[in-house]
């Protein structure tokens, strides 16, 4: 019984489509990460760049650090992606594809997706719900289907992928070993060379099918699957295949063979594979061979469709690249020295070029020229140009992109290329971070035009600048005639010139895919910004770092002093008013507002609270980080409590709200005016409990439900505002909103019921908006949403509206604080959506999913708190971002990067009383506040951090090379296992006489491993290890070994295990290396280079050293050398005794050991799982159990759960195994066997599992009685008697997921199973998938048996928050649950427990 909980989502790109999917003119990125699904836009931002000595500029840091002395060059065009929103899938997506339907929702093309299990969804979007729409889901795993026979490949282990007709006539879903899936799609019933999209609007829309029958108002006709060998018998090993443009009819080409392509056959079959060209019949459900061009290269793996004016397809191969045109005439160009013996296939020789063409992605960089981008497995771009013979092409040309012009901006290979039009290209990768680059060509180079009289061939041309008609990819795709036109004019084009295109990076989509290996800071706080709670290595080859995970923001502490008392601060910048005669805007000072200090703050307000009761206020003049008491102006100091302070008049009015009155000061503090606070019928005195400002409004919340609203005349002073229609309304909370987009200020106010009543300001006659069904807290509000009369509603206190993003982008969003300190984020949209119409109008908020959770302490944060309901705080610049705060008990930020949701990410330390924006020369665009502790601190938010895209803080240290495994030393050092590649050459041996003529200059390189020490610190290099040739490293341990054998002493050392392969016919080698961290004397300039390694022991042996571990008491490690486990200790001569060992079968993926136990977990690559027990006296090993035989075992962890020993697998078809060690059970065969419990696929491929402690056990009911208030104590510390030690299981994966398992109570597993089983009923899932079906595992181990309990899909409870309030209370109710014990579960599965700093320390 235990529950599976994704505590950050995948980043690995797979794929990615560009579409116009929002509406039809719409430029949308659709990019697929695995099993998530995001929709992006672009939006184009100016940027200036300066002359920093390189040809390409780079995307510049979001950190606002002022303004810097550089000259200026030019102001660039930069495209920035930002998020629309994100899906998370039921299913592993495969692929992507965009068709053009009819009758969509928003009018635009619709998405046609690909999943792992043989479904195709297609989906739209739909503008009115702000949602994906599904419009069918296709399923083909049916065993029944022709052409699947028992024997057949299963379909997770066959090559499936989809392409689609560039007209959007049909799409074809290639699965299985030779099964196409073909979905037709119904057009318009137009003449296709007639067809024009610019007057779709005049055409009649009446649908038909592919044979002309009436049809149903379906956008597609009924699908049918046709096996490849009904196309050509042939066809019985294909390659690849994709749809053609230049067709009437829906044509692919397919690249197939009769026989399995076999490097080890090449003598025998060198050119076995055929390219073919079929045109399909959709009415009949047959084919017609167009063209067949036999004797290909056997390497050839990828058809790439091009359009006019190039027209026929690319076949790509690994030596060499094939143009094939409509006719069937092919030329061809080779690439490396490797194509003369690989194929006898006439190529023109580009050998020199010397390239490894596995991997790469091709895709259409020009429409105009033709001209083809591909992107090699290591990053480099290349471009691929076409030399024209009138409408032939006659020669291929393949050009490196040099790196003064970007060539060399990609450091790792990509997984997907999508052109995103206007010299903009996305580039996905699942090896590192993803890019939006930009290009731009010369004139003249550009396209095929004929000699140009008074051209200038060095002026620079950029696509952003072109006409629209032309630079939309969609031309190409659907209307092949038009641009074809002026393209195939020249007689003869040249091929497009050497260094015509520059390239440079306009975006980053942030990964920390592939994850190799984890180093785990739970028990302590991070010292350095440079260390996290999760440190992980991820990234391939070139782009392998370094990331460092935090749950919570650990602000970089500029300054740091005691404050007794203090209850609030606010940082005030007053801006002194225009001399007189001056012509300037109301409140501005031109003159003052040019120097260079014009927006730094001056003031510091504290608002602290006597021994007596009494409150005063303190104001501090600000001098950098210094702050200095001053008495200066008539600030109220003495007499009332300071609620707030602000500016207004654009920063020449400083205001002060006390408790019953409000006095205003200019900008030296002296006061101006004073308003009480009475009542307008009695003349009692009335107290202000919250405050919005909104320049140049300012809005009162009173404690008897009033409401009140000055407005900065231009005299100076400030006037009232007639709100008479407001009195009328008891109001609960309220504040004042203007987007840094619109010219109008709102004000937006809650009524006791739960209503949001919006006003503008320039008409508080009525409400400009008016939605009383808030206080539900549905999935999406509306004005005309309406409830069931019986739904409950919430406890809502606090609600603020606030723009949250970056500099990049910034969008309106509505913050809900519940009694609970739950924080609910609606972001705002509207349908229909007219720019010219005010903002309320047509004006609906989606809820976001957010999956942070209060933490509760018994910390206290002043006494008289309560009258203080303003506890969200909306700052517009924080290091960059707008941002809205949560202070209080579990203080947080609500952040959000341009292409990321917002999240919301707890401020690291205790309770915060207040907290403000604070910007000094000395503190850029930070911020200052007071915790619980009265500790002030002037702080910012880390640099070179992002936030949104994971929900914890993750900072990247990028390392140049793959860091294949890595361990921490307790004296402040990462040791990191690195490679460099070095060229390969055979050398002489006497039983291989073949081997002496080999002479080529194409050499292949191999790996020589590579340890490097890293002060955690300064993160820079301190020592270096380079290990012998041709081997590497495979794993990295830090263990407390034993080193004497007289004295006992133990040491802390660095264990490195690596492998020397040398090919199939030489046995393997490895080596055991053991280093300790010494004191040396430092270089003078960097006092961090005092410790290095030294290397105490170096041991060869037989086989591949693949794991280590510490065992036992008497400081032993374990190793798996080739096929054995061997226990060792280190003596003092400096070698190692082995004491005992185990025989294994074939590679040794695993060796984890149950700490103070003895007990041992190996994992094999193909033969399972063994259980065993080491002793020491005698010393010996035991096998207690085994599992099955078929289990690759990637991953194996122990735990330990209520006296049962549980042990989970993470296996290679991404499922998690949970076995049980049950000797008492008679199926165990007295324990021989290890019992199956469960199995739960991931969707993930699997890396590394590691055992952890939670410091907060799973609640019960007893530990929330009845009168524990919502800010009360944890839930273990009501507990009669101290627990078992919960314990959990940390998964990391290839995609960048992170997740954990956690073991379940009897009665939580049965309450969390009917929570996840009505979440999943009541939840829409996108793409109409199945959640149940996607974790369901079929087959012996995946068989539901007598007594077996599925893993609880966790990922389903995290998202409780996007219920209504009405059905979260229902699903409560269905499963006898009680809303505190679900908060407390939630709370365990997230991982609060172990990561976050909560819980008994």
């Amino acid at each position: 019984m235990q529950c599976y909980t994704e505590i950050a989502p995948p980043t690995a790109v797979s794929h990615a489509v560009n579409i116009p999917f929002l509406s039809p003119k719409a430029n949308n990125l659709v990019v697929a990460k695995n099993s998530l699904l995001q929709i992006f836009e672009l939006k184009s931002t100016s940027e200036t760049a300066y002359d920093d000595g390189a040809g390409v500029g780079n995307a510049g840091p979001l950190l606002d650090t002022g303004v810097v002395d550089v000259p200026v060059l030019r102001t660039e065009n930069t495209a920035k992606l930002v998020l629309v929103g994100e899906f998370p899938l039921a299913g592993t997506v495969i692929s992507l594809a965009r068709i053009k339907a009819l009758n969509t929702k928003s009018k635009a093309e619709v998405l046609l997706v690909a999943f792992r299990d043989a479904k195709l969804s297609l989906v739209e979007w739909d503008p009115e719900s702000y949602n994906l729409n599904t419009i069918s889901i296709h399923y083909y795993e049916n065993p029944d289907l022709p052409g699947i026979t028992p024997w057949s490949t299963e379909l997770k282990d066959t090559y499936n992928f989809l392409t689609a007709d560039p007209r959007s006539r049909c799409a074809a879903l290639k699965f299985g070993t030779h099964n196409l899936a073909i979905l037709p799609f119904r057009q318009r019933d137009l003449v296709e060379d007639e067809y024009d999209s610019d007057l779709d609007g005049a055409r009649d829309t009446k649908m038909e099918d592919a044979g002309g029958d009436n049809a149903p108002k379906t956008p597609y006709s009924a699908s049918f699957v046709l096996p490849l060998t009904h196309l050509d018998p042939t066809l019985t090993h294909p390659v690849h295949l994709a749809f053609l443009h230049e067709y009437r009819e829906p044509t692919f080409g397919i690249i197939a063979s009769s026989r399995a392509p076999a490097v080890s056959l090449l003598h025998e079959r060198k050119d076995i594979l055929t390219y073919t060209v079929f045109t399909l019949d959709l009415e009949q459900k047959a084919s017609t061979t167009l063209t067949s061009i036999p004797g290909l290269p056997y390497d050839i793996s990828k058809v790439v469709p091009l359009p006019l004016p190039i027209g026929g397809a690319l076949l790509v191969g690994s030596n060499e690249i094939i143009h094939v045109d409509q006719t069937g005439r092919t030329n061809g160009v080779a690439v490396n020295e490797f194509a003369k013996a690989s194929t006898s296939f006439q190529l023109n020789d580009q050998s020199d070029l010397a390239l490894h063409l596995e991997g790469c992605v091709v895709e259409l960089l020009s429409p105009d020229s033709g001209d083809v981008l591909i992107v090699l497995n290591n990053g480099q771009l290349l471009t691929l140009t076409f030399t024209l013979d009138g409408r032939t092409v006659s020669g291929v040309t393949l050009q490196r992109v040099a790196a003064e012009n970007g060539g060399q901006l990609l450091s790792v290979g990509a997984s997907c290329v999508s052109n995103l039009g206007r010299g903009r290209v996305f580039v996905g990768s699942e090896d590192g971070e993803s890019v939006l680059l930009g290009w731009t060509s010369k004139a003249g180079a550009s396209g095929r035009k004929q000699s140009q009289a008074g051209a200038n061939d060095d002026e620079d041309m950029s696509l952003d600048e072109e006409d629209d008609e032309v630079d939309d990819l969609d031309d190409d795709l659907y209307n092949d005639t038009a641009p074809a036109v002026k393209k195939i004019t020249a007689a003869a084009a040249e091929p497009t010139a050497p260094g015509s295109y520059t390239f440079r990076i306009h975006d980053l989509l942030p990964s920390i895919a592939p994850i190799r290996d984890v180093v785990l800071h739970t028990d302590v706080a991070p010292p350095y910004p440079t260390t996290g709670e999760i440190m992980l290595s991820c990234g391939r080859g070139a782009a392998g770092a370094i990331t460092a995970l935090n749950r919570e923001v650990h602000p970089t502490n500029l300054a740091q002093s005691e404050l007794a008392s203090a209850r609030g601060l606010w940082a005030v910048h007053a801006r002194k008013q225009g001399p007189a005669g001056m012509i300037a805007d109301f409140g501005e000072d031109v003159e003052g507002n040019m120097s260079a200090d014009a927006e730094y703050d001056q003031y510091l307000v504290v608002c602290k609270a006597g021994t007596d009761g009494s409150e005063s206020t303190v104001v501090y003049e600000v001098n950098g980080k210094d702050l200095e008491e001053t008495t200066k102006g008539d600030f109220e100091r003495e007499e009332g409590s300071t609620l707030d302070v602000g500016v207004l008049a654009k920063g020449t009015m400083v205001v002060q709200i006390l408790r019953s009155e409000v006095r205003t000061f200019d900008s030296g503090l002296d006061m101006i005016e004073m308003l009480p606070m009475e009542d307008e019928e009695s003349g009692a005195e009335v107290r202000i409990i919250n405050t919005s400002f909104a320049d140049p409004y300012l809005l009162l919340l009173r404690n008897d439900s009033s409401v009140k609203i000055f407005k900065a005349s231009g005299n100076g002073e400030v006037e009232e505002v007639d709100v008479s229609s407001l009195s009328s309304t008891k109001w609960l909370s309220a504040s004042l909103f203007k987007s840094s987009t619109m010219d109008e200020t709102y004000a937006l106010l809650l009524t006791p019921e739960g209503g949001l009543h919006i006003y503008a300001m320039s008409n508080m006659e009525k409400p400009s908006y008016l939605a009383e069904g808030l206080g539900f807290l549905p999935p999406m509000l509306t004005e005309d949403y309406s409830a069931k009369r019986s739904m409950a509603k919430a406890d809502i206190m606090e609600i603020l509206a606030a723009d949250i993003g970056d500099t990049t982008s910034q969008s309106p969003h509505l913050i809900l604080r519940t009694s609970t300190d739950d924080l609910v984020i609606y972001k705002a949209f509207h349908y229909p959506n007219k720019a010219s119409e005010p903002w309320t109008k047509n004006l609906r908020w989606v809820k976001l999913s957010q999956q942070h959770l209060p933490g509760y302490t018994d910390e206290s944060i002043g006494a008289d708190d309560s009258g203080r309901n303003s506890t969200l705080v909306a700052l517009d610049n924080v290091c960059g971002y707008s941002t809205v705060f949560l202070r209080g008990t579990s203080p947080a930020f609500i952040l959000k990067e341009s292409s990321s949701a917002p999240s919301v990410i707890g401020l690291h330390g205790k309770a915060v009383k207040g907290l403000t924006r604070f910007h000094t020369s000395a503190c850029q665009r930070g911020f200052a506040y007071i915790d619980a502790a009265d500790t002030l601190r002037i702080s910012q938010l880390p640099a070179q951090t992002h936030y949104g895209h994971l929900g914890w803080a993750a900072r990247r240290m990028p390392m140049g090379s793959e860091v294949h495994a890595f361990a921490y030393h307790p004296k402040g050092l990462y040791v990191l296992g690195t490679g460099q590649p070095e060229e390969f050459m055979l050398q002489d041996d006497t039983y291989h006489y073949e081997w002496k003529p080999e002479d080529i200059s194409f050499k292949p390189h191999v790996e020589q491993g590579v340890l490097k020490v890293i002060d955690e610190k300064t993160w820079s290099v301190l020592d270096t290890h380079v290990l012998d040739p041709q081997e590497v490293v495979l794993c990295i341990k830090s263990l407390n070994l034993e080193v004497s054998e007289n004295t006992h002493e133990r040491k802390q050392v660095i264990a490195v295990g690596t492998s020397t392969v040398r090919g199939e016919d030489l046995a393997t080698k490895g080596c055991i290396r053991i280093f300790e961290v010494i004191t040396v004397v430092p270089d003078p300039d960097r006092p961090e280079t005092n410790r290095k390694l030294r290397l105490i022991v170096k041991d060869e042996v037989k086989g591949a050293v693949s794991a280590i571990s510490e065992i036992g008491s008497q400081g032993f490690m374990i190793m798996a050398q080739g096929q054995k486990c061997m226990v060792r200790g280190l003596k003092e001569d400096g070698t190692l005794l082995p004491v005992a060992f185990m025989d294994m079968q074939c590679y040794v993926t695993v060796l984890k050991t149950l700490p103070k136990t003895g007990m041992l977990l190996m994992g094999d690559a193909f033969k399972g799982l063994w259980f065993t027990g080491y002793t020491e006296e005698p010393y010996k090993m035991i096998l207690f159990g085994r599992s099955k035989n078929n289990l690759e075992v990637l991953g194996a962890e122990f735990l330990p759960f209520e006296k049962q020993l549980h042990l989970v697998i993470a296996d290679a078809d991404m499922n998690l195994q949970v076995l049980q060690f049950d000797p008492e059970n008679p199926k165990s065969m007295g324990g021989l066997r290890l019992l199956h419990r469960s199995t739960f696929h991931t969707g993930h491929f699997p890396t590394t599992t590691h055992l952890l402690r939670s410091r907060i056990h799973m609640p019960a009911a007893s530990d929330f009685p009845n009168t524990l208030a919502p800010n009360g104590v944890e839930p273990d510390s009501t507990s009669p008697s101290t627990p078992e030690p919960l314990h959990q299981i940390l998964l990391t994966t290839q995609s960048g997921t992170l997740a954990l398992l956690t073991p379940l109570t009897e009665t939580s597993y049965r309450r969390l199973s009917g929570l996840a089983t009505f979440l999943a009923n009541t939840l829409e899932s996108a793409c109409g998938l199945n959640y149940k079906a996607y974790r369901a595992v079929e087959g012996e181990l995946g068989g539901a048996g007598p007594g077996m309990r599925g893993v609880i899909d966790g990922g389903l409870l995290m998202r409780w928050g996007e219920l209504g309030y009405g059905r979260q209370k229902e699903g409560l109710g269905k499963v006898g649950g009680d809303e505190w014990v679900f908060w407390g579960e939630r709370e365990v599965i997230a991982g609060w427990g172990v990561f976050g700093r909560r819980g008994k320390r």
